[in-house]
């Protein structure tokens, strides 16, 4: 169901650049299709949890609307990612001080409305704009981990922080660098919602020093090459 929800998505999208920018009578307007691909480092801003962050994989499209005659270029893009991190965890039978990371990964459908400022014509860019993002729960890698306890918690187990909040928004900035037919570009993403939110949902065990409430922002950063055609 993701999938199809997806491709219409970039089918809507790609209707909306031609229709509304293909046809002008005054300037010479272009439009592209970019496909691109990298590495991505995920963390979880939170004073709840010990994190660190992890390396995953992203990939995607974007539907660039080059504007000659303006100092910006505007793109739609859409990406998909795995993305890793860790968490840490009581050493079973370890003394209270030995703590282990826990591995988890997340899924993530990412929708953005870019704006690329031109410092150097459509060479060097500077990325800025709004993302809303569909993301999975955070999935343990071993299932043999679910029962181990959160560092910073008495009770509260892996497996009880999964159930993270699935649409959250976004603010993505960053650097694009390159010529007509291949990019590199450096993103940064930050959630402006709070991932951790339903958390607080669930009527969980708390006692410890992680605190009652739970609040966490994604931070990502995303390393991707670009080819426009």
């Amino acid at each position: 169901m993701l999938k199809r929800h997806c491709i219409l998505l970039v089918v809507v999208t790609l209707g909306f650049v031609t229709n509304s920018f293909g046809q002008h009578q005054r300037y010479a307007i272009r439009n592209g299709i970019g496909l691109f691909g990298g590495l991505t480092q995920f963390d979880i801003i939170t004073d709840n949890f010990k994190t660190e962050s992890s390396q995953g994989w992203i990939g995607g499209m974007a539907a660039t609307v080059d504007l000659p005659h303006k100092w910006y270029t505007v793109s739609y893009n859409i990406q998909l990612s795995q993305n890793n991190i860790d968490v840490y965890a009581n050493v079973p039978g370890g003394v209270e001080s030995l703590i282990e990371p826990i591995e988890y990964k997340i899924f993530t459908t990412q929708v953005a409305f870019l704006f690329h400022l031109k410092l150097l014509q459509d060479y060097i860019t500077v990325d800025l704009g709004p993302m809303l993002q569909y993301n999975s729960e955070m999935e343990l890698r071993n299932d043999s981990d679910e029962a181990k306890i959160i560092s910073t918690y008495n009770n509260l187990t892996a497996g009880d922080i999964s159930n993270i909040g699935k649409f959250n928004v976004n603010g993505a900035a960053g650097l694009t660098v390159g010529f007509k037919g291949f990019k590199l570009r450096g993103q940064y993403i930050y959630g402006i919602t709070n991932m951790l939110n339903k958390l607080n949902k669930d009527n969980l065990d708390t006692s410890g020093e992680g605190g009652s409430k739970f609040k966490g922002h994604q931070s990502m950063l995303a390393f991707t090459a670009m080819i426009i055609l």
